[in-house]
């Protein structure tokens, strides 16, 4: 158990020293306090061989990285712990002790080994995990402050599964169309190199004029036979070209820009973003963050960088004492409604309880925009399906018809 040095005054003035042997910083201020001291200094004391036992346990390894849902688990349980009567060190303890995955018993035991040091709860979290960010760590700060830290972190825990629901409903309504374009693609490929070949030259044999179709698809046949290495060659050379412009940021910029005006998919990206946004600001002004440092929390958590040039913009015009409302209608692209609900939640003094509102809209408006999407997809996908194989179907029928009608004409 460390020990630690402490100078403290007592009731009359006088100044005192002394070491206790405590297993927290924490634990040392409660006995002073005990005893009637009021501490000036307290130092932890390291002998030559605690300093290298210290040392020794260090865990020097790099530090893990949380998936969504280790990151909601953890959030999750150290706030139930917490609400259970736990301090935060003890409950880190119970955590690093007892939790069944190595990630969050590594996480657990990181954070816990830097509060013991002296850390605030919040920069402990950045050194223990680059997975927290810089959103969760304020709100984390904000709860020491105010001595709310379980309540904050069920928020924090609402809000990341919030966001986590709301990118598998995009992946799953982009899986089924996704495959069904895998599929076509694999039909065209088999077809022209497999089936199409044979066919054409049954019929040559024959002496039958192909149809034009057919002579169409005979051609596209041969250049993927013989040609297949440079049209590979051709996609994967735009593919990294198109990678190595957007990775720079006039090239960012323009690409997140055009995302948005996607037919089908933009609408989608748009109200995901307002979702998220709205969300993501009541959430940091309900917990206490200047309204100012929320917009730029905000901002540094959008992932497009078109958008996070807007909410920039926006905390600019703040920072020059106009309202929120006024700054995002100055800035443009965010819906008026959105706009106009903002400002109603200034006038009222409940902006926070506003953006909530906000976020469940169009949380509700990106469920219905996902289904018409996923409900679109679908039939436009089966439509060209339909359509390739019909068109090959025909050909095929018409220069059996062809053949036989030639074959009759000869004999």
């Amino acid at each position: 158990m460390p020990a630690f040095a402490y100078t403290a005054l007592d009731t009359s003035g006088k100044q005192v020293t002394g070491s206790l042997a405590v297993s927290t910083r924490a634990e040392v201020y409660r006995q002073l306090e005990s005893q009637r001291l009021t501490p000036i200094k307290v130092a932890e004391e390291t002998t030559a061989e605690a300093k290298a036992a210290k040392e020794e346990a260090k865990d020097t390894s790099p530090a893990p990285v949380l998936k969504r849902a280790q990151l909601i688990l953890f959030t999750e349980e150290l706030a139930d712990l917490m609400d259970g009567g736990l301090q935060l060190e003890q409950a880190l303890r119970v955590m690093h002790e007892r939790q069944e995955s190595p990630v969050l018993r590594k996480v657990s035991g990181r954070i816990r080994e830097q509060l013991r040091e002296g850390a605030t709860f919040s920069k402990a979290l950045l050194q223990a995990s680059p997975s927290f960010d810089e959103m969760y760590c304020n709100l984390a700060t904000a709860g020491e402050v105010s001595g709310s830290l379980p309540q904050i972190l069920r928020r924090l825990s609402a809000s990341i599964t919030q966001m986590h629901d709301l990118q598998s409903r995009v992946v799953a309504a982009l899986v089924y169309p996704a495959f069904m374009f895998g599929a076509l693609i694999m039909l065209l490929i088999v077809f022209s190199t497999v089936l199409l070949p044979g066919f054409v030259d049954m019929l040559s044999k024959s002496r039958t004029k192909l149809p034009f179709v057919m002579e169409m698809l005979g051609t596209f046949s041969d250049l993927v036979k013989h040609w297949w290495w440079l049209a590979l060659a051709v996609i994967v050379s735009s593919v990294l070209l198109f990678r190595a412009y957007i990775a720079k940021e006039s090239g960012r910029m323009w690409w997140d820009r055009a995302k948005l005006k996607i037919p089908l998919f933009g609408p989608v990206l748009t109200a995901r973003f307002n979702a998220q946004f709205a969300a993501s600001l009541g959430n940091l002004v309900n917990n206490g963050i200047p309204l100012l440092n929320a917009l730029k929390l905000t901002a540094k958590s959008t992932a497009n960088v078109f958008l996070r040039g807007l909410l920039n913009q926006a905390a600019g015009i703040i920072g020059e004492g106009v309202s929120l409302s006024s700054a995002l209608r100055k800035v443009g692209h965010l819906p008026v409604l959105l706009v106009d609900m903002v400002a109603m939640g200034e006038q009222t003094g409940r902006l926070g309880k506003s953006l909530e509102k906000i976020a469940a809209r169009y949380d509700k408006e990106l469920d219905g925009r996902v289904k018409r999407v996923t409900a679109l997809i679908t039939p436009i996908v089966l439509v060209i399906l339909f359509v390739v194989v019909g068109v090959v179907a025909i050909s095929i029928v018409t220069a059996i018809f062809e053949t036989m009608t030639s074959v009759r004409a000869h004999s």
